[in-house]
């Protein structure tokens, strides 16, 4: 029988709210078995940016990340954001090692290339994640907790959407034989059909819904890449996938994608 790993990704906007971050940490550490935490940071990287005088600029919903943006978000999101989270962990009696991309080389991207004429700058698309290593830490009996960032193998840190590499950690889990959930835990209870209406939660997407709903406009914006990659891991053999509200990660609500 398959061991079992669930993989929960946690949004920036979680990340910063005190309340959200403590109860959503709380119930990370009760499931059960294997598992693994990905994180976000962008608001806390805006607001350090500011602080020292660096400009943020977005491009649908992207960050251009030049080389003084690398060294915040680098300083943020594998410093102060990953190893706030490791900590609280440590302190709830979960025993989690703090990595990105870099580290064990379990995630290794290519930079971005100019997009309709666009210059991301250091920003990476991941081209493997490595399960196997990822796997090692977990036998360990380490909780690994990955902030979004990776690396080129020739010496370059990049910025990378923490989305994706949830979904293609997941990926690389599920060929490494593991049985996986993919959680991802925002502010909203679901994807929803109104985005002002909380009780409006899509129970299920699989490809032909979500094409149907983005035809439409019921599905747009930042919501678009997040269930592009939650179809991928399904794609990839990630045994569920479910987009839900970060107070309720038990599986049993929010939006589940499938393929």
């Amino acid at each position: 029988m398959k061991s079992e790993v669930t993989i929960v990704k946690v949004g920036g906007a979680v990340v910063e709210d005190e309340e959200q971050l403590t109860r959503l940490l709380q119930d990370f550490c009760a499931i059960k078995g294997a598992k693994i935490l990905v994180h976000g940071g962008g608001r806390r990287a805006t607001k350090v940016a500011e602080r020292l005088g660096i400009e943020t600029k977005m491009v649908d919903g992207r960050r251009i990340t030049d080389a003084e943006m690398l060294e915040v978000v680098t300083m943020v999101y594998g410093g102060l954001v990953n190893k706030n989270v490791v900590a609280r962990l440590q302190a709830l009696g979960c025993d989690a090692i703090g990595l990105t991309g870099a580290d064990a080389n379990i995630l290794l991207s290519a930079k971005r290339p100019l997009k309709n004429g666009i210059d991301y700058g250091f920003v990476g698309d991941v081209k493997q994640a490595n399960g196997e290593k990822i796997a090692h830490f977990i036998d360990s009996g380490l909780i690994p907790v990955i902030a979004p960032l990776t690396h080129d193998g020739q010496g370059h840190m990049l910025n990378t959407n923490a989305d994706t590499m949830a979904s293609e950690t997941a990926k690389a889990m599920a060929a490494a034989g593991y049985d996986v959930t993919l959680i991802y835990a925002f502010e909203k209870p679901g994807v929803l059909r109104n985005p002002d209406d909380d009780s409006s939660v899509i129970t299920t997407i699989n490809h032909a819904d979500f094409e149907t709903y983005k035809a439409d406009g019921t599905i747009s914006g930042g919501m678009l890449p997040k269930i592009e990659n939650a179809l991928a891991a399904t794609d990839a053999g990630v045994k569920r996938v479910i987009i839900t509200k970060a107070t309720a990660i038990d599986g049993l609500h929010g939006t589940v994608i499938s393929s």
